[in-house]
C-alpha cells in the first residue's frame, strides 16, 4: 500500500493494489474510487485534501492482531 499527499494539487492518494485502474467513480463530491477491470478496489483519491483530512501531510500507520 502506498499514501501520497500531492501538495501542488492538494490530493491525497491511497493506493492498495498496483494494477491499471479500468474505471473511476466520484463515490461522494471530491472522494473518487479506482476499481481494477475486475471491479477490485485499486485507490483512493481525496481532492482538497488540506480540507478535507487532518493533517494530510503526515501518515501513521497501525496494525492490529
Amino acid at each position: 500500500m502506498k499514501v501520497n499527499y500531492d501538495a501542488k494539487t492538494d490530493t491525497l492518494t491511497v493506493v492498495f493494489r498496483d494494477v491499471p485502474v479500468a474505471e473511476s467513480d466520484e463515490d461522494k463530491p471530491g472522494v473518487i474510487l479506482d476499481y481494477d477491470a475486475a471491479g477490485n478496489i485499486v485507490s483512493i483519491e481525496v481532492l482538497d485534501a488540506s480540507r478535507r483530512v487532518e493533517e494530510p501531510r503526515t501518515v501513521t500507520l497501525e496494525t492490529v492482531g
